[in-house]
Protein backbone atom coordinates (compact mmCIF):
# COMPACT_ATOMS: atom_id res chain seq x y z
CA UNK A 1 0.00 0.00 0.00
CA UNK A 2 1.39 3.63 -0.81
CA UNK A 3 1.78 5.67 2.11
CA UNK A 4 -0.50 7.94 3.53
CA UNK A 5 -0.42 11.94 1.96
CA UNK A 6 -1.02 15.20 3.13
CA UNK A 7 -3.27 17.64 1.30
CA UNK A 8 -1.66 20.80 1.07
CA UNK A 9 -3.45 23.57 -0.11
CA UNK A 10 -1.66 26.67 -1.95
CA UNK A 11 -1.95 29.93 -0.55
CA UNK A 12 -4.84 31.90 -2.62
CA UNK A 13 -4.33 34.22 -4.79
CA UNK A 14 -3.94 37.85 -4.82
CA UNK A 15 -7.81 38.92 -5.07
CA UNK A 16 -6.68 42.30 -6.94
CA UNK A 17 -4.43 40.15 -9.81
CA UNK A 18 -7.86 37.65 -10.08
CA UNK A 19 -10.11 40.74 -10.49
CA UNK A 20 -7.89 42.21 -13.22
CA UNK A 21 -7.46 39.21 -15.18
CA UNK A 22 -11.44 38.53 -15.02
CA UNK A 23 -13.09 38.62 -18.50
CA UNK A 24 -15.59 36.39 -20.72
CA UNK A 25 -12.88 34.30 -21.93
CA UNK A 26 -10.97 34.10 -18.77
CA UNK A 27 -13.68 32.74 -15.82
CA UNK A 28 -12.82 32.72 -11.60
CA UNK A 29 -11.58 29.45 -11.81
CA UNK A 30 -9.00 30.16 -14.47
CA UNK A 31 -8.28 33.67 -13.34
CA UNK A 32 -7.47 32.01 -9.83
CA UNK A 33 -4.92 29.41 -11.23
CA UNK A 34 -3.51 31.90 -13.14
CA UNK A 35 -2.75 34.47 -10.57
CA UNK A 36 -1.44 31.91 -8.18
CA UNK A 37 1.45 31.31 -10.79
CA UNK A 38 2.33 34.79 -10.72
CA UNK A 39 0.83 35.69 -14.17
CA UNK A 40 -1.47 39.07 -12.79
CA UNK A 41 -2.30 41.08 -15.98
CA UNK A 42 -3.75 40.27 -19.23
CA UNK A 43 -0.86 40.93 -21.32
CA UNK A 44 0.97 38.12 -19.00
CA UNK A 45 -1.70 35.84 -19.44
CA UNK A 46 -1.63 36.64 -23.40
CA UNK A 47 1.72 35.83 -23.44
CA UNK A 48 1.36 32.90 -21.08
CA UNK A 49 -0.95 31.66 -23.42
CA UNK A 50 0.72 32.32 -26.69
CA UNK A 51 4.33 31.00 -26.19
CA UNK A 52 6.54 31.83 -29.28
CA UNK A 53 10.41 31.87 -29.73
CA UNK A 54 9.94 35.99 -29.49
CA UNK A 55 9.76 35.24 -25.83
CA UNK A 56 13.24 33.71 -25.95
CA UNK A 57 16.17 35.61 -23.84
CA UNK A 58 19.49 36.95 -26.25
CA UNK A 59 21.93 34.44 -25.76
CA UNK A 60 24.84 36.86 -25.15
CA UNK A 61 23.55 37.31 -21.89
CA UNK A 62 24.75 34.56 -20.73
CA UNK A 63 28.43 34.81 -19.14
CA UNK A 64 31.25 33.57 -21.67
CA UNK A 65 28.71 33.76 -24.18
CA UNK A 66 30.38 36.08 -26.69
CA UNK A 67 34.03 34.23 -26.28
CA UNK A 68 32.70 30.86 -26.90
CA UNK A 69 30.87 32.09 -30.24
CA UNK A 70 34.21 33.31 -30.54
CA UNK A 71 36.05 30.60 -30.75
CA UNK A 72 33.73 28.17 -32.65
CA UNK A 73 34.20 30.65 -35.39
CA UNK A 74 37.87 30.54 -35.14
CA UNK A 75 37.89 26.78 -35.23
CA UNK A 76 35.85 26.71 -38.17
CA UNK A 77 37.34 29.52 -40.09
CA UNK A 78 40.90 27.44 -39.77
CA UNK A 79 39.77 24.01 -39.77
CA UNK A 80 39.94 22.39 -36.48
CA UNK A 81 38.54 19.62 -35.81
CA UNK A 82 35.70 19.71 -32.74
CA UNK A 83 34.34 17.26 -30.30
CA UNK A 84 31.25 17.57 -29.04
CA UNK A 85 31.03 15.40 -25.33
CA UNK A 86 28.12 14.80 -23.24
CA UNK A 87 27.47 12.70 -20.73
CA UNK A 88 25.45 9.27 -21.70
CA UNK A 89 21.77 9.80 -20.39
CA UNK A 90 18.97 11.91 -21.66
CA UNK A 91 20.13 15.26 -21.08
CA UNK A 92 23.59 15.08 -22.32
CA UNK A 93 22.68 12.88 -25.55
CA UNK A 94 20.24 15.42 -26.78
CA UNK A 95 22.14 17.96 -26.07
CA UNK A 96 24.86 16.23 -27.92
CA UNK A 97 23.00 15.35 -30.99
CA UNK A 98 21.79 19.04 -31.11
CA UNK A 99 25.14 20.40 -30.28
CA UNK A 100 26.61 18.06 -33.32
CA UNK A 101 23.55 18.69 -36.00
CA UNK A 102 23.84 22.19 -36.31
CA UNK A 103 27.81 22.35 -36.56
CA UNK A 104 27.75 19.43 -38.56
CA UNK A 105 25.72 22.20 -41.52
CA UNK A 106 29.39 24.10 -41.43
CA UNK A 107 31.61 21.77 -41.22
CA UNK A 108 32.80 17.95 -41.69
CA UNK A 109 35.56 18.52 -38.99
CA UNK A 110 33.20 17.58 -35.87
CA UNK A 111 32.65 14.17 -34.16
CA UNK A 112 30.85 13.39 -30.72
CA UNK A 113 32.05 11.44 -27.89
CA UNK A 114 29.83 9.86 -25.20
CA UNK A 115 31.41 8.79 -22.58
CA UNK A 116 30.90 4.67 -21.35
CA UNK A 117 29.00 4.28 -18.03
CA UNK A 118 30.39 1.40 -16.77
CA UNK A 119 34.28 2.32 -17.31
CA UNK A 120 34.79 5.90 -17.53
CA UNK A 121 31.76 6.93 -15.53
CA UNK A 122 30.17 10.09 -15.44
CA UNK A 123 31.20 13.53 -16.98
CA UNK A 124 34.26 14.84 -18.76
CA UNK A 125 36.93 11.60 -18.98
CA UNK A 126 40.92 11.13 -19.46
CA UNK A 127 39.75 8.66 -21.84
CA UNK A 128 37.66 10.83 -23.91
CA UNK A 129 40.41 13.36 -23.92
CA UNK A 130 42.80 10.81 -25.28
CA UNK A 131 40.61 9.81 -27.71
CA UNK A 132 40.64 13.58 -28.31
CA UNK A 133 44.25 13.73 -29.07
CA UNK A 134 44.57 10.82 -30.67
CA UNK A 135 41.84 12.29 -33.44
CA UNK A 136 43.45 15.62 -33.90
CA UNK A 137 40.60 17.55 -31.68
CA UNK A 138 41.75 20.63 -30.55
CA UNK A 139 38.36 22.02 -29.25
CA UNK A 140 35.81 20.21 -27.23
CA UNK A 141 32.27 21.59 -26.44
CA UNK A 142 31.35 20.00 -23.17
CA UNK A 143 27.21 19.38 -22.79
CA UNK A 144 26.04 18.48 -19.57
CA UNK A 145 28.87 18.07 -17.61
CA UNK A 146 32.50 19.50 -17.08
CA UNK A 147 30.88 22.24 -14.33
CA UNK A 148 33.94 20.56 -11.90
CA UNK A 149 36.31 18.96 -14.17
CA UNK A 150 39.36 21.26 -13.52
CA UNK A 151 41.73 18.38 -13.38
CA UNK A 152 40.94 17.11 -16.82
CA UNK A 153 40.45 20.58 -18.44
CA UNK A 154 44.10 21.38 -17.44
CA UNK A 155 45.24 17.94 -18.89
CA UNK A 156 43.49 18.88 -21.76
CA UNK A 157 45.22 21.77 -22.08
CA UNK A 158 48.53 20.76 -22.03
CA UNK A 159 47.79 18.79 -24.81
CA UNK A 160 46.68 21.70 -26.57
CA UNK A 161 42.83 21.02 -26.46
CA UNK A 162 40.85 23.92 -25.66
CA UNK A 163 37.38 23.48 -23.83
CA UNK A 164 34.12 25.08 -24.03
CA UNK A 165 32.05 24.23 -21.35
CA UNK A 166 28.73 24.27 -20.91
CA UNK A 167 26.77 22.83 -18.02
CA UNK A 168 23.78 23.74 -15.81
CA UNK A 169 25.06 21.92 -12.45
CA UNK A 170 26.15 23.88 -9.55
CA UNK A 171 29.75 24.78 -9.86
CA UNK A 172 31.86 24.68 -7.09
CA UNK A 173 34.31 27.41 -5.51
CA UNK A 174 36.69 27.23 -8.74
CA UNK A 175 35.51 27.06 -12.54
CA UNK A 176 37.49 24.68 -14.72
CA UNK A 177 39.94 26.52 -16.83
CA UNK A 178 37.84 26.44 -19.62
CA UNK A 179 37.82 28.82 -23.17
CA UNK A 180 34.35 29.82 -21.96
CA UNK A 181 31.94 28.25 -18.92
CA UNK A 182 28.07 28.95 -20.36
CA UNK A 183 26.47 27.54 -17.32
CA UNK A 184 23.44 30.35 -15.74
CA UNK A 185 23.92 29.25 -12.21
CA UNK A 186 27.50 30.50 -12.40
CA UNK A 187 27.17 33.17 -9.28
CA UNK A 188 28.32 35.97 -12.42
CA UNK A 189 26.09 35.25 -14.83
CA UNK A 190 22.90 37.68 -15.38
CA UNK A 191 20.82 35.10 -17.49
CA UNK A 192 17.26 35.10 -16.57
CA UNK A 193 16.56 31.73 -17.15
CA UNK A 194 18.45 29.76 -14.28
CA UNK A 195 17.54 26.33 -14.31
CA UNK A 196 17.79 25.42 -18.12
CA UNK A 197 18.80 21.85 -19.36
CA UNK A 198 21.76 21.28 -20.28
CA UNK A 199 20.88 20.53 -23.87
CA UNK A 200 18.71 24.07 -22.97
CA UNK A 201 22.50 25.81 -22.79
CA UNK A 202 23.59 23.66 -25.91
CA UNK A 203 20.65 25.43 -27.76
CA UNK A 204 21.55 28.75 -26.59
CA UNK A 205 24.91 28.30 -27.83
CA UNK A 206 23.58 27.58 -31.26
CA UNK A 207 21.26 30.00 -31.30
CA UNK A 208 23.97 32.54 -30.71
CA UNK A 209 25.63 31.05 -33.62
CA UNK A 210 22.93 31.33 -35.64
CA UNK A 211 22.46 35.08 -34.62
CA UNK A 212 25.91 35.89 -35.24
CA UNK A 213 25.73 34.86 -38.85
CA UNK A 214 22.20 36.07 -39.95
CA UNK A 215 20.87 32.42 -40.41
CA UNK A 216 16.97 32.50 -39.83
CA UNK A 217 15.06 31.02 -36.99
CA UNK A 218 13.95 28.13 -39.10
CA UNK A 219 17.41 26.90 -39.20
CA UNK A 220 16.76 26.07 -35.23
CA UNK A 221 13.18 25.07 -35.16
CA UNK A 222 14.45 21.23 -35.71
CA UNK A 223 16.40 21.20 -32.94
CA UNK A 224 13.54 22.04 -30.28
CA UNK A 225 12.23 18.90 -30.17
CA UNK A 226 15.46 17.62 -28.92
CA UNK A 227 15.70 20.92 -26.04
CA UNK A 228 11.97 19.28 -25.01
CA UNK A 229 13.01 16.19 -24.42
CA UNK A 230 15.73 17.38 -22.18
CA UNK A 231 13.55 19.57 -20.40
CA UNK A 232 11.26 17.16 -19.56
CA UNK A 233 13.63 14.13 -18.49
CA UNK A 234 15.80 16.19 -16.73
CA UNK A 235 12.99 17.59 -14.54
CA UNK A 236 13.50 21.32 -14.64
CA UNK A 237 10.99 23.74 -14.24
CA UNK A 238 8.66 24.24 -17.03
CA UNK A 239 8.36 27.78 -15.92
CA UNK A 240 9.35 31.28 -18.73
CA UNK A 241 11.84 30.36 -21.15
CA UNK A 242 12.09 26.61 -20.71
CA UNK A 243 8.11 26.69 -21.01
CA UNK A 244 8.42 28.02 -24.59
CA UNK A 245 11.49 25.58 -25.41
CA UNK A 246 8.79 22.50 -24.24
CA UNK A 247 6.24 24.16 -26.34
CA UNK A 248 7.63 24.85 -29.39
CA UNK A 249 9.63 21.47 -28.67
CA UNK A 250 6.24 19.64 -28.36
CA UNK A 251 5.03 21.19 -31.35
CA UNK A 252 7.21 19.89 -33.55
CA UNK A 253 7.45 16.10 -32.13
CA UNK A 254 3.78 16.10 -32.72
CA UNK A 255 4.22 17.58 -36.23
CA UNK A 256 7.35 16.62 -37.78
CA UNK A 257 9.06 14.52 -35.18
CA UNK A 258 12.47 13.27 -36.67
CA UNK A 259 12.67 9.70 -37.26
CA UNK A 260 14.41 9.16 -34.24
CA UNK A 261 11.88 9.86 -32.70
CA UNK A 262 8.67 8.47 -34.95
CA UNK A 263 10.66 5.19 -34.44
CA UNK A 264 10.03 4.91 -30.26
CA UNK A 265 6.67 5.94 -30.55
CA UNK A 266 5.87 3.13 -33.20
CA UNK A 267 8.14 0.59 -30.57
CA UNK A 268 6.22 2.31 -27.65
CA UNK A 269 2.48 2.04 -30.42
CA UNK A 270 1.84 5.55 -29.29
CA UNK A 271 -0.37 7.17 -32.05
CA UNK A 272 -1.53 10.48 -29.83
CA UNK A 273 -0.23 13.76 -29.45
CA UNK A 274 2.44 13.38 -26.51
CA UNK A 275 2.67 16.00 -23.61
CA UNK A 276 5.44 15.99 -21.29
CA UNK A 277 4.68 13.31 -19.27
CA UNK A 278 4.77 11.14 -22.45
CA UNK A 279 8.35 12.75 -22.71
CA UNK A 280 9.11 11.29 -19.12
CA UNK A 281 7.37 7.82 -19.40
CA UNK A 282 8.09 7.01 -23.41
CA UNK A 283 10.86 8.69 -24.91
CA UNK A 284 13.41 8.93 -22.10
CA UNK A 285 13.53 5.32 -20.87
CA UNK A 286 14.49 4.37 -23.85
CA UNK A 287 17.48 7.54 -24.64
CA UNK A 288 18.05 5.83 -21.23
CA UNK A 289 18.07 2.86 -21.73
CA UNK A 290 21.34 2.84 -24.35
CA UNK A 291 23.59 4.14 -21.82
CA UNK A 292 22.33 1.73 -18.90
CA UNK A 293 22.49 -1.64 -20.92
CA UNK A 294 25.03 -1.12 -23.63
CA UNK A 295 26.27 2.31 -24.52
CA UNK A 296 24.74 6.07 -24.83
CA UNK A 297 26.36 6.67 -28.31
CA UNK A 298 23.55 4.01 -29.72
CA UNK A 299 21.30 7.28 -28.81
CA UNK A 300 23.02 9.94 -30.39
CA UNK A 301 22.97 7.16 -33.53
CA UNK A 302 18.96 7.57 -33.02
CA UNK A 303 18.74 11.00 -32.98
CA UNK A 304 20.97 11.63 -35.68
CA UNK A 305 19.15 9.07 -38.17
CA UNK A 306 18.26 10.66 -41.30
CA UNK A 307 15.78 8.05 -42.72
CA UNK A 308 12.98 5.67 -41.19
CA UNK A 309 15.35 2.45 -42.13
CA UNK A 310 18.17 3.77 -40.34
CA UNK A 311 16.06 4.55 -37.20
CA UNK A 312 14.10 1.72 -37.68
CA UNK A 313 17.43 -0.38 -36.76
CA UNK A 314 18.82 1.67 -33.78
CA UNK A 315 15.48 1.78 -32.69
CA UNK A 316 15.16 -1.82 -32.39
CA UNK A 317 18.06 -2.19 -30.82
CA UNK A 318 17.50 0.52 -28.05
CA UNK A 319 14.08 -1.09 -27.47
CA UNK A 320 15.36 -4.18 -26.71
CA UNK A 321 17.52 -3.18 -24.65
CA UNK A 322 14.98 -1.03 -22.73
CA UNK A 323 13.04 -4.33 -22.42
CA UNK A 324 16.25 -5.83 -20.61
CA UNK A 325 16.16 -2.50 -18.45
CA UNK A 326 12.38 -3.15 -17.58
CA UNK A 327 13.40 -6.25 -16.42
CA UNK A 328 16.84 -5.43 -14.44
CA UNK A 329 14.55 -2.81 -13.03
CA UNK A 330 11.77 -5.16 -11.25
CA UNK A 331 14.41 -8.00 -10.35
CA UNK A 332 16.36 -5.40 -8.35
CA UNK A 333 13.64 -3.63 -7.02
CA UNK A 334 11.79 -7.12 -5.54
CA UNK A 335 15.56 -7.56 -4.10
CA UNK A 336 15.14 -4.47 -2.28
CA UNK A 337 11.99 -4.21 -1.44
CA UNK A 338 12.82 -8.03 0.37
CA UNK A 339 15.73 -6.21 2.05
CA UNK A 340 14.40 -3.55 3.70
CA UNK A 341 10.96 -5.99 5.15
CA UNK A 342 13.76 -7.87 6.98
CA UNK A 343 15.36 -5.10 8.86
CA UNK A 344 14.51 -5.04 12.19
CA UNK A 345 14.13 -1.36 12.78
CA UNK A 346 12.60 -0.44 9.05
CA UNK A 347 9.58 1.36 10.48
CA UNK A 348 11.67 3.45 12.83
CA UNK A 349 14.17 4.38 9.90
CA UNK A 350 13.82 8.10 8.26
CA UNK A 351 16.67 7.05 5.31
CA UNK A 352 17.18 3.68 3.50
CA UNK A 353 20.98 2.94 2.40
CA UNK A 354 21.37 -0.39 0.79
CA UNK A 355 24.60 -1.97 -0.97
CA UNK A 356 25.17 -5.12 -3.18
CA UNK A 357 27.60 -5.98 -5.71
CA UNK A 358 25.43 -7.58 -7.62
CA UNK A 359 23.05 -4.84 -8.32
CA UNK A 360 23.12 -3.30 -12.39
CA UNK A 361 24.56 -0.08 -11.93
CA UNK A 362 22.16 1.32 -14.78
CA UNK A 363 19.23 0.51 -12.87
CA UNK A 364 19.56 1.65 -9.58
CA UNK A 365 18.34 5.31 -10.00
CA UNK A 366 15.45 3.84 -11.19
CA UNK A 367 14.98 1.63 -7.97
CA UNK A 368 15.55 4.25 -5.72
CA UNK A 369 12.82 6.33 -7.08
CA UNK A 370 10.71 2.82 -6.48
CA UNK A 371 11.45 2.57 -2.89
CA UNK A 372 10.80 6.19 -2.07
CA UNK A 373 7.09 5.33 -3.65
CA UNK A 374 6.63 2.37 -0.73
CA UNK A 375 8.93 4.28 2.08
CA UNK A 376 8.37 7.53 1.48
CA UNK A 377 12.14 8.74 3.01
CA UNK A 378 15.52 9.71 1.54
CA UNK A 379 17.01 6.61 -0.65
CA UNK A 380 20.42 5.90 -1.93
CA UNK A 381 21.17 2.57 -3.63
CA UNK A 382 24.63 0.95 -4.45
CA UNK A 383 26.59 -1.06 -6.37
CA UNK A 384 30.05 -1.93 -7.35
CA UNK A 385 31.70 -0.84 -9.86
CA UNK A 386 35.56 -0.04 -10.44
CA UNK A 387 36.25 -1.44 -7.25
CA UNK A 388 34.22 1.16 -5.87
CA UNK A 389 30.58 1.22 -4.37
CA UNK A 390 28.95 3.53 -6.35
CA UNK A 391 25.08 4.58 -6.15
CA UNK A 392 21.98 6.89 -6.92
CA UNK A 393 20.39 8.89 -4.25
CA UNK A 394 16.38 10.16 -4.66
CA UNK A 395 14.96 12.35 -2.37
CA UNK A 396 11.76 13.60 -0.87
CA UNK A 397 9.51 16.34 -1.37
CA UNK A 398 11.76 19.89 -0.17
CA UNK A 399 14.44 17.88 1.18
CA UNK A 400 18.00 18.74 0.07
CA UNK A 401 19.16 15.50 -0.23
CA UNK A 402 23.09 16.67 -2.25
CA UNK A 403 23.61 18.74 1.04
CA UNK A 404 22.61 15.96 2.89
CA UNK A 405 25.05 13.86 0.95
CA UNK A 406 27.95 16.40 1.66
CA UNK A 407 27.55 16.70 5.12
CA UNK A 408 28.94 13.00 4.88
CA UNK A 409 31.40 13.99 2.08
CA UNK A 410 34.53 12.99 4.14
CA UNK A 411 33.23 9.52 3.92
CA UNK A 412 33.43 10.15 -0.14
CA UNK A 413 35.53 10.08 -3.10
CA UNK A 414 33.27 12.07 -5.05
CA UNK A 415 29.56 13.29 -5.18
CA UNK A 416 27.50 15.46 -7.51
CA UNK A 417 23.51 16.52 -8.10
CA UNK A 418 21.17 18.29 -6.96
CA UNK A 419 18.54 18.98 -4.41
CA UNK A 420 16.43 15.76 -5.46
CA UNK A 421 18.90 13.20 -6.93
CA UNK A 422 22.49 12.60 -6.76
CA UNK A 423 24.86 10.31 -7.85
CA UNK A 424 27.99 9.47 -5.38
CA UNK A 425 30.90 6.93 -5.19
CA UNK A 426 32.87 5.79 -1.90
CA UNK A 427 35.36 2.99 -0.58
CA UNK A 428 33.29 -0.28 -0.36
CA UNK A 429 34.69 -0.55 3.02
CA UNK A 430 32.88 3.03 4.22
CA UNK A 431 29.13 2.01 3.13
CA UNK A 432 28.48 0.92 6.46
CA UNK A 433 29.71 4.21 8.20
CA UNK A 434 28.02 6.52 5.53
CA UNK A 435 24.62 4.54 6.47
CA UNK A 436 24.40 5.33 9.52
CA UNK A 437 25.75 8.86 9.23
CA UNK A 438 23.41 9.44 6.26
CA UNK A 439 20.32 8.86 8.91
CA UNK A 440 21.87 10.44 11.21
CA UNK A 441 22.09 13.68 9.40
CA UNK A 442 18.63 12.57 7.84
CA UNK A 443 16.75 12.64 11.26
CA UNK A 444 18.78 15.99 12.05
CA UNK A 445 17.13 18.06 8.83
CA UNK A 446 14.12 16.08 8.02
CA UNK A 447 10.84 17.60 9.51
CA UNK A 448 8.61 14.82 10.68
CA UNK A 449 6.10 16.02 8.30
CA UNK A 450 8.60 15.67 5.50
CA UNK A 451 8.08 12.12 5.96
CA UNK A 452 4.46 12.22 5.03
CA UNK A 453 3.86 12.58 0.89
CA UNK A 454 2.42 16.00 0.11
CA UNK A 455 -0.38 16.23 -2.90
CA UNK A 456 -0.83 20.30 -3.85
CA UNK A 457 -4.26 21.20 -3.82
CA UNK A 458 -4.26 24.37 -6.67
CA UNK A 459 -8.31 25.05 -5.75
CA UNK A 460 -11.73 24.01 -4.48
CA UNK A 461 -14.14 22.90 -6.74
CA UNK A 462 -17.94 21.45 -7.35
CA UNK A 463 -18.45 19.33 -10.06
CA UNK A 464 -20.74 22.22 -11.34
CA UNK A 465 -17.46 24.20 -12.69
CA UNK A 466 -15.96 21.14 -14.69
CA UNK A 467 -17.06 21.83 -17.76
CA UNK A 468 -15.68 21.60 -21.44
CA UNK A 469 -14.68 25.08 -21.39
CA UNK A 470 -12.75 25.21 -18.51
CA UNK A 471 -11.08 21.75 -19.91
CA UNK A 472 -10.51 23.59 -23.26
CA UNK A 473 -8.80 26.42 -20.99
CA UNK A 474 -6.73 23.60 -19.24
CA UNK A 475 -5.23 22.36 -22.41
CA UNK A 476 -3.67 25.27 -23.21
CA UNK A 477 -1.96 26.30 -20.05
CA UNK A 478 0.20 23.43 -20.77
CA UNK A 479 3.20 22.46 -21.07
CA UNK A 480 2.44 21.31 -17.86
CA UNK A 481 5.37 20.18 -15.63
CA UNK A 482 7.65 21.03 -12.41
CA UNK A 483 6.65 24.83 -11.83
CA UNK A 484 3.64 24.95 -13.74
CA UNK A 485 2.35 21.47 -12.70
CA UNK A 486 -1.08 20.23 -13.85
CA UNK A 487 -3.76 22.35 -11.67
CA UNK A 488 -4.94 19.45 -9.03
CA UNK A 489 -8.47 20.10 -7.82
CA UNK A 490 -10.92 19.13 -4.22
CA UNK A 491 -13.94 18.36 -4.57
CA UNK A 492 -15.52 17.52 -0.97
CA UNK A 493 -18.93 15.07 -0.42
CA UNK A 494 -18.96 12.28 -3.57
CA UNK A 495 -20.42 9.45 -3.59
CA UNK A 496 -20.04 6.37 -6.28
CA UNK A 497 -22.35 5.41 -8.60
CA UNK A 498 -22.31 1.40 -7.17
CA UNK A 499 -20.05 0.50 -9.69
CA UNK A 500 -16.88 1.12 -8.61
CA UNK A 501 -14.52 -1.89 -9.47
CA UNK A 502 -11.01 -2.50 -9.23
CA UNK A 503 -8.99 -2.90 -12.54
CA UNK A 504 -5.80 -3.66 -14.44
CA UNK A 505 -3.22 -3.94 -11.65
CA UNK A 506 -4.79 -2.61 -8.67
CA UNK A 507 -6.43 0.74 -9.98
CA UNK A 508 -9.59 1.80 -9.40
CA UNK A 509 -12.58 2.61 -11.73
CA UNK A 510 -15.46 4.86 -10.72
CA UNK A 511 -18.52 7.06 -11.74
CA UNK A 512 -18.34 10.34 -9.16
CA UNK A 513 -21.19 12.40 -8.53
CA UNK A 514 -22.19 15.04 -6.00
CA UNK A 515 -26.08 13.79 -4.15
CA UNK A 516 -26.84 17.68 -4.62
CA UNK A 517 -26.83 17.29 -8.30
CA UNK A 518 -27.20 13.65 -9.06
CA UNK A 519 -27.48 14.49 -13.06
CA UNK A 520 -23.66 15.37 -13.31
CA UNK A 521 -21.60 11.91 -13.65
CA UNK A 522 -17.99 12.12 -14.30
CA UNK A 523 -15.92 8.38 -15.32
CA UNK A 524 -13.11 8.57 -12.90
CA UNK A 525 -10.08 6.54 -12.63
CA UNK A 526 -7.46 6.42 -9.06
CA UNK A 527 -4.24 4.32 -10.15
CA UNK A 528 -2.80 1.64 -7.98
CA UNK A 529 -5.55 2.87 -5.51
CA UNK A 530 -7.58 -0.38 -5.21
CA UNK A 531 -7.08 -0.36 -1.38
CA UNK A 532 -9.95 1.99 -1.20
CA UNK A 533 -12.52 -0.05 -2.92
CA UNK A 534 -14.24 -0.82 0.57
CA UNK A 535 -14.25 2.99 1.55
CA UNK A 536 -15.98 3.60 -2.11
CA UNK A 537 -18.56 1.03 -1.58
CA UNK A 538 -19.37 1.97 2.66
CA UNK A 539 -21.49 4.60 0.63
CA UNK A 540 -20.46 7.27 2.95
CA UNK A 541 -19.29 10.37 1.24
CA UNK A 542 -15.67 10.84 0.18
CA UNK A 543 -13.51 13.61 -0.69
CA UNK A 544 -11.06 13.43 -4.25
CA UNK A 545 -8.11 15.16 -5.45
CA UNK A 546 -7.90 15.25 -9.46
CA UNK A 547 -7.01 16.37 -12.42
CA UNK A 548 -9.02 17.03 -15.29
CA UNK A 549 -8.28 15.15 -18.58
CA UNK A 550 -9.89 13.83 -21.76
CA UNK A 551 -10.52 10.48 -22.51
CA UNK A 552 -10.93 9.29 -26.07
CA UNK A 553 -13.08 5.83 -26.50
CA UNK A 554 -14.58 4.74 -29.88
CA UNK A 555 -14.25 8.28 -31.64
CA UNK A 556 -16.03 10.01 -28.48
CA UNK A 557 -13.96 12.26 -25.97
CA UNK A 558 -15.48 13.09 -22.68
CA UNK A 559 -14.22 14.60 -19.39
CA UNK A 560 -12.62 12.06 -17.02
CA UNK A 561 -11.68 12.82 -13.96
CA UNK A 562 -7.83 11.19 -12.48
CA UNK A 563 -7.60 10.96 -9.15
CA UNK A 564 -4.80 11.62 -6.90
CA UNK A 565 -6.30 10.52 -3.47
CA UNK A 566 -8.91 9.90 -1.64
CA UNK A 567 -10.96 10.37 2.03
CA UNK A 568 -13.12 9.11 3.72
CA UNK A 569 -15.52 12.39 5.04
CA UNK A 570 -15.17 16.39 4.22
CA UNK A 571 -14.17 18.42 7.02
CA UNK A 572 -10.71 18.98 8.17
CA UNK A 573 -8.73 17.47 5.28
CA UNK A 574 -6.55 20.30 4.38
CA UNK A 575 -3.74 21.70 5.82
CA UNK A 576 -2.19 25.42 4.35
CA UNK A 577 1.18 25.61 2.67
CA UNK A 578 2.29 27.43 5.68
CA UNK A 579 1.25 24.90 8.22
CA UNK A 580 3.97 22.81 9.77
CA UNK A 581 1.55 19.78 11.08
CA UNK A 582 -1.28 17.96 8.83
CA UNK A 583 -4.44 17.29 10.90
CA UNK A 584 -7.65 15.16 9.76
CA UNK A 585 -11.05 14.97 11.47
Amino acid sequence: MLPTKRWRLKAAADQQAVDALLHDRCPLVVAKLLAQRGITSPEQASAFFRPGHEQLHDPFLMKDMQVAVERIERALGDGERMMVYGDYDVDGTTAVALAYSFLKKFTSDVQFYIPDRYAEGYGISFKGIDRAEQDGVTLIIALDCGIKSIDKVEYAAKKGIDFIICDHHLPGDELPAAVAVLDPKRSDCPYPCKELSGCGIGFKLMQALALRNDLPWTELEPLLDLVAVSTACDIVPVTGENRVLAHLGLKRINTDPRPGFKAMLRMANVKRALNITDLVFLIGPRINAAGRVEHGAMAVELLLAHDEQNAEQSGLRIDKNNSHRQGLDKDITRQVMERISLQPDVDERWSTVLYDKSWHKGVIGIVASRVIEHYYRPTIILTESNGKAAGSARSVKDFDLYEAIGACSDLLEQYGGHMYAAGLTMPIENVEKFAERFEQVVRERLRPEQRIPVEEVDLELGFHDVNDKLMNTLNHMGPFGPGNMKPVFLTRGVVDSGGARVVGEAHLKMSLFHPSDPSKRFEAIAFRQAHHDELIHSGEPFSVLYTIEENEWQGRTSLQLNVKDIKLGTEGLLVSEESKAFTQA
